[in-house]
């Protein structure tokens, strides 16, 4: 009768809204992610819910 964790971090396809450049990206990244194209910052840690500066196209499973 173990409880079991559910946990609330997804993995999200983004958009930079800089480029045109769709990444995915850990929507609870513990260290700025930037854009594989431009270097725009997508995601910014805020200590609990971060930062998204990119459009969310799609959220992963």
């Amino acid at each position: 009768m173990g409880m079991e964790r559910s946990t609330k971090s997804k993995f999200l396809r983004v958009k930079c809204n800089d480029c045109p450049n769709e990444q995915v990206v850990f929507d609870h990244a513990s260290t700025d992610v930037n854009c594989n194209v431009c270097g725009a910052i997508l995601v910014k840690p805020r200590g609990g819910k971060p930062e998204i500066n990119a459009e969310v196209i799609e959220v992963l499973e």
